[in-house]
């Protein structure tokens, strides 16, 4: 539980009555507030320039109001440092604050995360700012929760970062010796013989647009340097607040698959995991449900918090459409489902002015209750405090893991070659959608996770291998475990070498293949995958494009073979046995129906069962505590459907029970507790 003083599903968000000077605004906002249900609040995001003036003085009296005012009508603050966004005179006085782009160009004062990371200046205020409001309120009953910064992101290649990457280099690699030769440097004549002729990757130097790399070794370093970089500031800030308030918890707000730093590292050093959820009206559902998931792995399995989500409306995608009545609780359902234990919204009433005035608020420009926006907020606010502590706290138990690692997309996107539309994410999210359709529940783990609880592990694009992960995976399968992996995988070290002796190099013996070549077509070009036999739901060809192995068994059961192009009668799916195991590979990016039938094949034989039978766009998802399981079931699809259940279940929210033929409205969510005889 985040913590006891508020045992249910927080409810609130993002709060800046600092951009209202105006107490009739604030009393009335208290007001709505408490009419919506909402119990937190996130206070104090962007105010460091109003919190310190200057280097000397600090004011929090304003601050300590806002909390006061709040929390005397029973309202709970979760408190940020406010440490993402400099304040002017910092960038006056201590020009090393501003960053330097990709295009080698120093900034101006403006825009947010728009601090070097390795400013010894931006270090020490930063620092100091959560030092001073840990002192402050170390003891005042309204603070729940402490939030770092925000949305931290964002890459410097200023000096103060060509200098830190050097140090780092010297402490990771040793000597330049050994440097020279993880970078492969020979290569176009790039031998370092002192540690500062080495440069930062960037339009200036190695990388060009699209993230490609002349020299991906380095690109991939800079790219650990910089996330653990920005990680250290958290940490100076979550240490100097654990000081004063050892038992309230701290976070910072990531971002679901955010490209550019390691959440798994994160995870680690943060005691609650939050995230702010933005899909578009286009992206899958299934999409958000495994962005939930890889939150909610990066901490053990624990619950997370949903920090931000729209009530209604975004700003900044190219078209802002408006969530469609009743899919703002359809989504803050999906949330809880796969781990949320609180449902926060950024905004809680809208900007007047700047880039966010057109960003949705549970209090809109309008200024009172009458919207449907509010009234859907206030609705479930209600649902919220009616479900209490239900499912606080409580867990998923996956029996499939789905392996995802920053490291290894880094390095796929750095590649030069074999295929500019290969996208990790995609290959990703098309193994999980085939078990998002069959209800069946995933773990999202890091190459460091245990693997022994798991029956079914899939690694798509597995490029990276590091150092002895592959010995895991054989221990794995050894011990009657199912592996999947792709095309692509097995190709390189962790310093993005390629492991010389034939693909998929490290996972060789496992899989029981050799891969000679890898052709690269264009996404339009489709060839087959020709089932040899008929396999469960698969069955005659499937479509397949993007990647081609030409592969050779040594071992392994040919499960498809190719139907055209010079390879065709090739294998292109193969099945080893190991030990009690099994383990799979896929030689091309498959379509969804032979990448479903798949998947469930492999589930019956691991005998992993769908939680409930349902049409598609029906999702259902199990949250457990105590001995206590409860069904999460949304409905996705914009008309009624109806499904069986063979048990009799209570819904939580209605305290119907339910048994037989189940009829769930368009957009309609049920919470289903077993009834137990």
């Amino acid at each position: 539980m985040i913590s006891r003083k508020l045992p249910k599903v927080w409810y609130g968000g993002d709060y800046n009555p600092e951009q209202w000077d105006d107490p009739a605004v604030w009393e009335e906002d208290i007001r709505m507030f408490k009419k919506a249900g909402i119990d937190i609040v996130t206070l104090n995001v962007f105010s460091w320039a109003l919190n310190q003036p200057n280097e000397d003085i600090y004011r929090f009296t304003n601050l300590d109001a806002h909390i006061n005012r709040l929390y005397e009508q029973g309202i709970y603050t979760c408190l940020a440092t406010s440490t993402a966004a400099h304040p002017a005179w910092m960038a006056k006085k201590y020009p090393d604050v501003r960053r330097v782009d990709f295009y080698g160009r120093k900034r101006t004062f403006g825009g947010r995360h728009n601090s070097c990371p390795n400013s010894p200046t931006y270090r020490e205020y930063s620092e100091k700012m959560a030092d001073k409001l840990g002192e402050r309120y170390k003891e005042h009953p309204a603070v729940l929760i402490w939030h770092v910064s925000n949305e931290y992101g964002g890459y410097c290649y200023c000096e103060n970062c060509t200098n830190g990457f050097q140090r780092w280099l010297q402490k990771k690699y040793g000597s330049l010796e050994k440097l020279n030769q993880t970078w492969n440097t020979r290569f176009w004549g790039h031998t370092f013989y002192e540690w500062d002729e080495i440069v930062v990757p960037n339009a200036l130097s190695e990388e060009g647009e699209g993230n490609v790399s002349a020299f991906q070794g380095i690109s991939l370093d800079y790219r650990i340097f910089q996330s653990e970089s920005l990680l250290e500031c958290y940490k100076l800030e979550h240490n100097a607040l654990k000081k004063h308030t050892p038992d309230i918890p701290v976070t910072t707000n990531l971002m679901g698959t955010y490209p550019e730093l390691d959440y798994f590292k994160w995870g680690k050093e943060m005691d609650v995991i939050s995230w702010d959820s933005y899909p578009g009206i286009d992206t899958p559902v299934s999409l958000t449900a495994m962005t939930h998931d890889l939150m909610r792995g990066l901490k053990d399995g624990q619950p997370f918090m949903l920090m931000e989500q729209t009530p209604s409306q975004q700003n900044w995608q190219p078209y802002n459409a408006l969530k469609r009545p009743g899919v703002m609780r359809l989504w803050s359902y999906q949330a809880m489902a796969h781990g949320a234990d609180t449902i926060m919204f950024f905004q809680l009433r809208r900007s007047i002015g700047a880039c966010e005035k057109f960003h949705g608020a549970v209090i809109e420009h309008v200024g009172h209750e009458h919207t449907r926006v509010f009234r859907e907020t206030a609705d479930l606010g209600k649902e919220l405090q009616q479900l209490s502590d239900v499912f606080i706290d409580s867990r998923t138990e996956a029996k499939v893991a789905i392996v995802y690692d920053w490291e290894n997309r880094w390095a796929i996107e750095l590649s030069s070659g074999p295929s500019g539309s290969l996208d990790y994410v995609k290959e990703v999210h098309k193994y999980y959608a085939a078990l998002y359709e069959l209800n069946i529940p995933v773990d999202i783990v890091s190459t460091e996770d245990d693997l022994s609880k798991y029956d079914l592990v899939i690694a798509p694009v597995l490029y990276m291998v590091k150092k002895d992960y592959h010995q895991k995976l054989e221990s794995f399968v050894e011990k009657g475990g199912t592996f999947i992996t792709t095309f692509f995988s097995g190709i390189v070290d962790e310093h993005d070498l390629v492991t010389l002796g034939g693909y998929p190099g490290k996972l060789r013996k496992l899989l029981g293949i050799w891969v000679e070549e890898i052709d690269a077509l264009d996404p339009s070009h489709f060839n087959q995958i020709v089932m040899k036999e008929k396999w469960g739901r698969l069955e005659g060809q499937f479509d397949c494009n993007l990647l081609f192995d030409i592969i050779h068994t040594e071992g392994a059961d040919i499960i498809a073979e190719y139907g055209s192009e010079f390879y065709q009668g090739l294998p292109v799916v193969t099945a080893n046995n190991y030990g009690n195991g099994k383990a799979i590979y896929v030689g091309s990016s498959g379509e969804q129906a032979f990448i479903n039938g798949l998947i469930e094949n492999l589930c019956q034989e691991k005998e992993i069962t769908s939680l409930l039978v349902t049409p598609s766009g029906v999702e259902v998802t199990e949250r457990s505590k105590e001995g206590r399981a409860v069904l999460f079931v949304l409905n996705h699809n914009d008309i009624e459907t109806s499904f069986e259940v063979k048990e009799e279940f209570v819904d939580l929210l209605t305290g119907s029970e339910i048994s037989g033929t189940v009829q769930l409205r368009e957009q309609g969510v049920m919470l289903l507790e077993k009834i137990n005889k």
